[in-house]
């Protein structure tokens, strides 16, 4: 039995689980909250205890000594000692990590270099990095890449059709995101399959951070994220795909730069600049409820282009055995589930039980009915599990 940490470090918070692995008991999880600020939260949850503190949090560091600290006052640890390694998600590895790795200064100078590609991800992942090696220089720390699954695309998903130069000097390709939810989500699709030699499935992770991929015999071969996560579907402040030249020329039209106009693209598009209301989906589909015009046309476009990439990898893997819907919107959205389903039931032959879905929340079903073509099934994802598995099998059952 070994205590196995993961951690995922964002620009203003610090999540975290304990597990007791390999059994993947949950021992406690929490998150450090509004790192930055002078009335940070911090809560932590154990057992059937679920304590909440207001704390000064100027910095990781700060956060990572109140989340260890927490374990051995709430007496959940004796000592550090009892961790046995520390799991970070990291969104970008490029192309040097086609799996997880430990977590040491060569791997750390290599997230350096590739915070271009994900400032916004990498940098807080290294400096959560930093905060524990620092408080905890013995354990073992391990890198679990978003990037990594997605590493078994052919070139020919991954390349983009600019000029070669640019991807031999500055390694512009498809990288995908998500990845650590789309294995998880193979695995447990494969299991609900009846863990056969092949299969076909498609996942969908549908939050505010959108990506679907193709995935056969468990190995990604094509996802909708690209170079970053600004890529693919509409999301809740993202564009997704749109015409390369739509930010040129809306530059030049709104006098602004195309770093301004990148950042718009990035922050105030996706569903909260087509509403004009919220980037989160529960407040568009009350408006959309209420008649709004902007509330309605912006689900709709949501819908539209994941039933489209649906329809692509249902193509591209020359068919479909399990169609996953999970994340904030898959797993607890009974409304847009219906809506995807209602787009792509006729080509792909689907049929789905309507009463079960609208409710469903949180838990794993499947929607299908028995005679459907696909299988349809709701999988909460488990991101936290996967880092912790990466984690243990890296540091202690190949030593």
């Amino acid at each position: 039995m070994a205590k196995i940490l993961s951690v995922n470090a964002g620009s203003s918070s610090l999540k975290f689980k304990l597990f007791d692995m390999p059994s993947e008991q949950v021992i406690c999880s929490g998150i450090a909250d509004r790192i930055g600020h002078p009335d940070g939260i911090f809560k932590i949850d154990f057992g059937t205890q679920k304590l909440k503190e207001i704390h000064p949090l100027p910095n990781h560091a700060v956060g990572v000594e109140l989340l260890l600290k927490a374990l051995v006052d709430n007496k959940i640890i004796e000592s550090y000692d009892e961790i046995a390694g520390v799991g970070h998600r990291v969104v970008m590895g490029g192309k040097f990590y086609p799996t997880s790795a430990i977590f040491d200064e060569a791997c750390a100078q290599n997230v350096e270099a590739l915070i271009p590609l994900a400032p916004l991800h990498n940098r807080p992942n290294l400096v959560g990095y930093r905060a524990f090696k620092e408080i905890l220089p013995n354990v073992g720390h391990v890198a679990v890449f978003d990037t990594a699954f997605h590493q078994t695309m052919e070139a020919q998903d991954y390349m983009f059709p600019i000029p070669y130069e640019y991807y031999e000097k500055y390694d512009i390709r498809r990288y995908g995101f998500h990845g650590t939810s789309h294995q998880y989500l193979a695995q447990e699709g494969i299991k609900l399959l009846g863990n056969p030699d092949h299969s076909k499935i498609i996942s969908c992770h549908i939050g505010s951070g959108a990506s679907i991929a193709a995935i056969r015999d468990g190995r990604c071969v094509a996802t909708s994220m690209g170079l970053t996560p600004l890529g693919g579907l509409m999301m809740g402040t993202r564009t997704g795909d749109i015409d390369p030249s739509v930010l040129h020329f809306a530059a030049i039209r709104s006098g602004k730069t195309h770093e301004e106009m990148y950042e718009i693209f990035n922050k105030r598009a996706g569903i909260l600049g087509v509403s004009g209301i919220s980037n989160d989906t529960r407040e568009v589909e009350e408006a959309t409820y209420r008649g709004d015009p902007r509330a309605i046309l912006t689900s709709q476009m949501f819908v539209r282009r994941i039933a489209d990439y649906i329809g692509q990898y249902f193509v591209r893997l020359g068919g479909a055995d399990l169609i996953i819907l999970s994340a904030g919107v898959g797993e607890n959205a009974g409304y847009y589930r219906a809506q995807i389903l209602e787009q792509i039931k006729d080509a792909l032959k689907i049929t789905y039980d309507a009463e079960l879905n609208l409710p469903l929340r949180g838990k794993t079903a499947i929607l299908s009915l028995p005679d459907s073509a696909i299988k349809v099934a709701v999988i909460p994802t488990d991101e936290e599990v996967m880092i912790a598995r990466d984690t243990y099998r890296i540091l202690i059952q190949n030593q």
